[in-house]
């Protein structure tokens, strides 16, 4: 099995996503895959690695995304969160826009509970 197929799901996430500039290149028994893609996007291609090699023992994938600007973050509230307290986290963030991003899930900004995941615009 070839390491393009190995990986296939991870390079059809990439492109069905939106992964700016990829590519997905085989050397000497190591898939080299590039682009460019939101912080979100990357951390669900590592979170798609980790479902196909666990102990991330293999050592046959380097998985090369820059971080772009713009797109969305998912945020998990923790006991003692507010909306303010987590724009607070981020850089020209207001509760304002988290709340307006999140109003299908949030009805209340004062009413929020641990464990629910939020969207944070970037």
């Amino acid at each position: 099995m070839s390491l393009t197929d190995k990986y296939a799901r991870l390079i059809q996430f990439a492109q069905q996503s939106g992964v700016e500039n990829l590519v997905a290149t085989e050397q000497n028994n190591v898939l080299y895959i590039t682009g460019s893609a939101t912080s979100s996007k990357k951390d669900e291609m590592w979170k798609i690695y980790n479902e196909i090699d666990p102990d991330m023992r293999a050592g046959d994938l380097v998985l090369n995304i820059e971080v772009i600007p713009g797109g969305e973050e998912i945020y998990e509230i923790k006991p003692g969160d507010s909306l303010s307290k987590i724009a607070g986290k981020y850089p020209n963030m207001t509760w304002q826009k988290i709340f307006e991003a999140n109003k299908d899930t949030i009805k209340d900004p004062n009413l929020i509970h641990p464990g629910q995941k939020i969207i944070i615009p970037l």
